[in-house]
């Protein structure tokens, strides 16, 4: 008999290997990330003492709550714990003001099923080789994020993105900051690049801008230090220019994502800034 209760530290081998049975990109640093925050809701499917199913939410700023990693074992799928993991999760996230998601097409009409409705299309696009060579000469040149620099960009994050990403903005920083990249003017941030390196690609993002120049200039600039490892970016479906860039450069469209949210969404941020997301299970 299956049974739900949270995600432990002594369940991250198992939660991998749920995660890599589907080929998705996730780490062992990003399952502790997600389970080792006391903020967190993770939640485990049991069966003999072995996980079978997760969900997750990342609660940023108690305010939006972020549900990804919608996980179930194969030979167990047919059986109802999908939904009764989401049914227990969002039980558990009724005090936060906006709940959200990224969906995968057959995912979609599933969240549909608990109210959730369309914002917006993201496009997953990969690089399978990373072999990057064909860029246009740089008129921009992104400066390297410093420690200094952290409180910053949080609160530039904040802005664009509409909840306090405090935590993973410094995750991510702390995983790969050889590769975090900011602009600035007059000591105003205009935009900034961050990354991870993930089990099959390098996930680039999230990038926020001011432009697409500047979103361009600091996608660029993360791409050329990567030496021709597998890519992958998901990218919001209205920045057309960026998409035809991207093309042009060799990715290809994989599949879409739908951003949705659950009865109200008060936090929308600035969508026209946001050209890159940090990935599905992050937003």
């Amino acid at each position: 008999m299956v049974s739900l209760r949270r995600l432990s530290p002594e369940d991250i081998d198992e939660a991998l290997k749920l995660s890599d049975a589907e080929k998705w990109n996730q780490t062992e640093e990003d399952w502790s990330f997600l389970i080792n925050s006391s903020d967190n809701i993770c939640l485990a499917a049991v069966e003999g003492g072995k996980v079978v199913g997760t969900a997750t939410a990342i609660i940023y700023n108690n305010k939006v709550a972020w549900v990804g990693m919608v996980l179930v074992d194969k030979n167990f799928r047919g059986r109802g714990i999908s939904k009764d993991l989401l049914s227990a999760l969002f039980e558990k996230l009724e005090h936060c003001n906006s709940v959200k998601l990224d969906a995968t097409p057959e995912g979609r009409p599933v969240y549909e099923k608990f109210g959730f409705r369309e914002e917006y299309k993201i496009l997953r696009m990969i690089h399978p080789t990373g072999q990057l060579t064909d860029f246009p000469t740089k008129v921009m040149n992104p400066a390297p994020i410093s420690d200094d620099d952290l409180q910053n960009i949080v609160a530039y994050d904040q802005i664009v993105f509409g909840a306090n990403r405090k935590k993973l903005i410094e995750f991510l920083y702390r995983e790969n900051h050889g590769n975090s990249w900011m602009m600035k003017a007059a000591e105003q941030i205009e935009g900034f690049v961050l990354g991870r390196e993930g089990a099959l690609f390098y996930q680039v993002g999230p990038v926020s801008a001011t432009s697409n120049e500047i979103g361009k200039a600091l996608i660029q600039k993360s791409l050329m230090e990567l030496k021709s490892k597998p890519v992958v970016i998901d990218v919001l479906e209205d920045k057309t220019e960026l998409i035809s860039w991207l093309n042009d450069l060799g990715f290809i469209v994989q599949r879409p994502f739908y951003r949705m949210f659950q009865n109200e969404n008060p936090y929308t941020g600035i969508v026209g800034n946001q050209y890159l997301i940090c990935g599905p299970e992050f937003g």
